[in-house]
């Protein structure tokens, strides 16, 4: 009985460090792949590098409550995302689709696949070739974020562009 107390209390905290205000998907308006200064990158990392492209381009598109729409947030994030690609032509992605606690398994992994897909579409609208891009969708069994309000939803309601080959991060 202890041991279950001693696992509930580790996944609290790693929900409420999830929640907090400083993490690197602080809300809707903040891509945490958005250049400072102005649209100059600070990045000390290297351009082709996968950790570049996690840290600097940005990896996470948020979605909007049972949306699978791109918001013109979202779209810049994946211009970047399409130009980063379209210079690194060694490298694939597969697009994650996720979605927040609220509703059925089967109605979340729906939209988790329709998020995967809306950014994928977009993807290839901007140049990129459908071999170079999979998806996968799970709804909401991978949650960012755990607990059940708005500020953790809002976070779990995303898709992921997981870079692969090419430069190692």
């Amino acid at each position: 009985m202890t041991s279950m107390k001693l696992t509930f209390a580790a996944i609290a905290l790693i929900g409420l460090s999830a929640c907090d205000s400083n993490s690197s998907l602080g809300g809707l308006g903040k891509d945490r792949g958005a250049p400072s200064s102005g649209g100059i990158s600070q990045s000390n990392l290297d351009p082709a590098s996968i950790a570049y492209f996690n840290e600097t381009i940005g990896d996470t598109v948020l979605f909007l409550v049972d949306q699978s729409t791109l918001t013109s947030e979202a779209t810049a994030l994946l211009d970047r995302q399409a130009a980063w690609l379209l210079d690194n032509p060694r490298n694939s992605v597969t697009i994650e689709g996720h979605a927040d606690e609220q509703g059925t398994r089967e109605y979340n992994l729906a939209l988790g696949a329709r998020r995967a897909a809306s950014v994928q579409n977009y993807l290839v609208s901007r140049g990129l070739t459908d071999a170079r891009i999979s998806t996968v969708t799970f709804g909401k069994e991978r949650p960012l974020a755990v607990c059940s309000d708005e500020a953790c939803w809002s976070k779990n309601r995303r898709s992921v562009t997981l870079v692969t080959g090419g430069l190692g991060s």
